[in-house]
């Protein structure tokens, strides 16, 4: 399963949404979405989801244009919206049971139980679903896109407004659920993208600013320095350390604890490996500056 998306463009009179932008995504690769209000990022997942037409370019889902096979390419696709749509008023099993109704599901019984056990209802089941929080609606929402066992989910803004507990629990339903199924999320909560996202793509004003795994989106802000911090077991000579040819700074921090800084963070890492070898350091740890994704998010989007 994939989906490739090709010189997407959209707009509203002058104002232009998505200016041709171009991603492809993978069968159990769960993807983020991030940018600014405005971005374009539900514009985007609307248009994949088949809701909204796009002024020019192409979106296909396992190399067919969705434009030429509607119905199929919908079928793929369950789509989860920001609002997350309920009839307030039924109970959580009759909802799911209607829902079942107009997917034809076969055995709607087996197929609502096992919904109800995966997304975590069954204590909530027999309530009517204006009596739910907030996160249980939302496993609600989520228990409808996932009654076809669609291929692709795409979920905007999934956990805005739930607690830390419910946040937790909603985050392992979608990594499981991106296991067997390619994931596409919006979110503003930067958290989130960290613990979840095996690739970011960031939008800002229509355009895509980075798309990369989130452990190299910092090549995105800055490409000429690159840090990592080392501790040994006893105090090492700086001026050695430094002499080695991809280290351009050596900062102490205390306690046997250096931050070093040059221009490749895998060849200042293999040399200080060998330089620890070589004198009889004992090397006990070591590791690169971790990715500050609101940083990047902030530089990236000009806020």
């Amino acid at each position: 399963m994939s989906i490739k998306i090709d010189s997407l463009y959209k707009s509203y009179g002058e104002q232009v949404v998505l200016n041709n932008i171009s991603f492809e995504v993978n069968d159990s690769e769960i993807l983020g979405f991030l940018g600014p209000n405005g971005a374009g990022k539900t514009t985007t997942m609307k248009i994949i989801a088949g809701s909204l037409l796009p002024d020019s370019g192409m979106v296909e889902i396992d190399g067919q244009n969705i434009l030429d096979n509607v119905i199929d390419s919908k079928k793929k696709v369950g789509y989860l919206a920001e609002n997350n749509p309920l009839y307030n008023e039924m109970y959580v099993r009759e909802f799911l049971y209607f829902i079942a109704d107009i997917y034809d599901i076969e055995n709607k019984k087996k197929r609502v139980d096992e919904l109800i056990d995966l997304t975590g209802l069954t204590k909530e089941q027999n309530k009517k679903i204006e009596q739910l929080s907030k996160g249980y609606k939302q496993r609600v929402g989520l228990a409808q896109v996932l009654m076809n066992d669609p291929e692709i989910l795409i979920l905007d803004e999934p956990t805005t407004g739930l607690d830390p507990n419910q946040l937790k629990e909603i985050r392992e339903l979608i990594k499981n659920m991106g296991k067997d199924k390619i994931v596409i999320f919006s979110t503003h909560i930067m958290q989130e993208v960290k613990a979840l996202c095996d690739r970011v793509i960031i939008l800002n004003e229509g355009n895509i600013v980075a798309d990369d795994n989130i452990d190299r989106l910092d090549d995105y802000v800055n490409e000429d320095v690159k840090y990592i911090f080392v501790e040994f077991d006893e105090k090492v000579d700086r001026g050695k350390m430094k002499a080695l040819k991809s280290i351009k700074a050596v900062e102490s921090l205390g306690a046997n604890f250096y931050k070093l800084s040059g221009n490749d963070d895998y060849l200042m890492r293999k040399e200080v490996f060998a330089f620890a070898k070589s004198n009889d350091y004992t090397l006990l740890s070591m590791h690169k500056e971790n990715v500050d994704v609101e940083n990047i998010f902030s530089k990236l989007t000009g806020n």
